[in-house]
Formats: C-alpha cells, structure tokens, sequence
C-alpha cells in the first residue's frame, strides 16, 4: 500500500508538538508577568482625590504622626480616615481662603463626607486587621511604604498573597520595635545590642522581636480567609 503521507509530515508533526509546548509555556509566563504587573495590581498608581492632600506635605514636611489623621490604627481592624473635622482643627486657621480647600470647608459646613478614592483596597473574601500587626511589630512603611515622600499617595505593594505569605512566613525580615512603629524613617542601624553595643542588623534584631512578641509564623487559609 502506497505512503499516504510525505515523510516530511513526521518532522512538521514533531515540531508542532514542540511549538506548542513553548507557546504554552510562554503564554503561561506572559499570565504570570501580567498579574503581578500595576495593569493588575494598582502598585504605583496614583489616586486623584477630590481634594490633593500630600502626605509628603504632612507627613513628611511637617512631620504629622499618622494616628493623628488614622487614630484606630492601633486598635481597630481598619485604620480610618479622618473626619472633615481633623482637617479643620488646623485649617480653620491656616489656608484659609484657598480655593482648593473649598471642598473640606464646604464638608464642615454640611456635615457630608467628602468621598475619597480608596488606594488599598483589599478583596471581599481577606480578612486584615490593622490593630494585630501594629501590635506585633509591622511598620507603616512596610505596607505603605515611605508615604511622607509621596506628593499623591500611591499603593506601595501588591497586595498579593504571596506577599503577605512573605512576611507570614520569615516575620524576623520585616518586624521593628513597637515604639517605631509610625517612625517612617527608622532603619535597624539604629537600635544597638546592650550587651555588645553594637548596631544591630535587620536578621538579629527581627529574630529577638518574633521571640520577645511571640510573633506565630500563620500560614493555614483561615488565617487570612473567614
């Protein structure tokens, strides 16, 4: 019986097998890539607010402790905004005929909330509590990033669950003294040992914090998902 088939087809056959094995493969990369690109997670991008407040101004230039304008941080699930009178406490006396605080003293005057543009927006099904982590030692930079250098506040992070798995899992690498908490610039150098009084580094400092604050490493679903 006659070849039905050229020779040549077993070599073309082989090769799109192949082929498609890469293009899979690249196609799989380009998804990954993709999630974990700003397209997806809103990392860097700024949020325009109906009014611009600069944390850099704030937080930054004036060195404004942030529970002052989040002051449930430390004992609420979430940080909170501040109310319109936080804002008035100094700008009933400061800018106060600027135009771009028009809508703060149009909120004062009417009693409504002026909508801000969330910029950590977790999903429905994560369970975050703000108070638990300042409590074990979590920095507002290590989540935020350094917010009193950002004109127009950003997200920091992905917020992906890999990157929390991160610090679940090695809590030495990011946890700080608890009375640095809201220092934005604090850096491990500046605590020293008391026995050998030298600086300590980021690895010997977290180690003793997750033993002195009995930090667990939860890594179980229902940790996070309730």
């Amino acid at each position: 019986m006659p070849q039905i088939f050229h020779r040549s087809t077993n070599t073309l056959s082989k090769v799109s097998i192949f082929g498609a094995v890469f293009i899979v493969a690249a196609l799989g990369w380009v998804m990954m890539v993709l999630a974990r690109s700003p397209y997806t997670t809103d990392a860097g991008v700024a949020r325009i607010q109906p009014v611009p407040f600069s944390h850099e101004h704030h937080a930054g230039d004036l060195g404004i402790d942030c529970r002052y304008c989040h002051a449930a941080v430390e004992s609420s699930p979430f940080a909170g905004l501040p109310p319109t009178k936080t804002c008035m406490n100094c700008h009933a006396q400061i800018w106060v005929g600027s135009s771009m605080l028009e809508p703060i003293r149009e909120s004062y005057r009417t009693g409504k909330s002026i909508e801000w543009q969330r910029v950590h927006r977790l999903p429905g099904f994560v369970y975050f509590d703000h108070s638990i982590h300042v409590k074990k030692g979590v920095g507002c930079v290590t989540c935020h990033g350094r917010v009193d250098r950002m004109p127009l506040l950003y997200q920091e992070q992905s917020l992906q669950m890999e990157w929390c798995l991160e610090c679940h899992r090695e809590p030495e690498r990011f946890v700080r003294p608890r009375q640095q908490i809201f220092n934005l610039g604090w850096e491990p150098s500046h605590e020293t040992d008391p026995i050998t009084g030298q600086p300590y580094d980021q690895a010997a400092l977290g180690q003793k914090l997750v033993e002195e604050y009995r930090i667990e490493r939860l890594t179980s679903c229902s940790t996070c998902h309730r």
